[in-house]
């Protein structure tokens, strides 16, 4: 089809509104410290998937979500620590998932769903992405060894959209799991 509107999809896990004031005091001393503006920074989220497709095929991907989260069981997510890492030349700075394991098997059904093989992923939230040496350096001594207790709650996750190489993403809408009880996942998942 000709000019077919694309757009860029992203499954997202939202935290609580706590969790998202304090990532977002960090976000604030970054902003600061690099002269970034803070409207640059998305909304704190663990992504879970991201894809680009034509927007005729949004229905049917809602339609597939929509019958995979009926059989989806709440948990809670716990971190512990920011952490880095180092892409090309690039470093990033974010929020570690001390409890990968339910996070990781969401992402799985998620691949399912869309019959895709998956391939590698670390739960995280980013504080900032794709920063140079000399940026990585001024924040470090803000970050290095930074203890970020906190746990929320994981009853549900996001479709965010946006046109392929648009700026903002806008929510599409909210899958609620089916199985809205986090007790039925003992802390024998809380391993750090």
């Amino acid at each position: 089809m000709e000019n077919e509107v694309m757009y860029d999809y992203m499954l997202v896990i939202h935290p609580d509104a706590q969790t998202l004031q304090d990532v977002s005091i960090f976000r604030h001393l970054i902003s600061e410290e690099l002269g970034m503006d803070q409207a640059a920074f998305s909304q704190a989220h663990i992504a879970l998937f991201r894809s680009e497709f034509p927007e005729r095929y949004e229905a049917d991907f809602t339609g597939m979500l929509e019958e995979m989260v009926q059989e989806q069981s709440a948990f809670t997510i716990y971190t512990s620590r920011i952490d880095h890492c180092r892409q090309g030349e690039r470093h990033m700075f974010y929020v570690n998932v001390a409890n990968p394991k339910p996070v990781e098997e969401l992402h799985r059904k998620i691949l399912r769903t869309f019959e895709l093989k998956p391939g590698t992923f670390r739960p995280h939230m980013a504080l900032v992405r794709s920063v140079n040496t000399q940026q990585f350096n001024r924040l470090a001594p803000y970050f290095t060894n930074k203890m970020f207790v906190r746990s929320f709650h994981c009853h549900s996750f996001s479709l965010l959209r946006k046109p392929a190489g648009g700026q903002q993403y806008e929510l599409v809408r909210e899958f609620r799991f089916g199985r809205d009880n986090a007790s039925e996942h003992p802390l024998f998942n809380h391993a750090a």
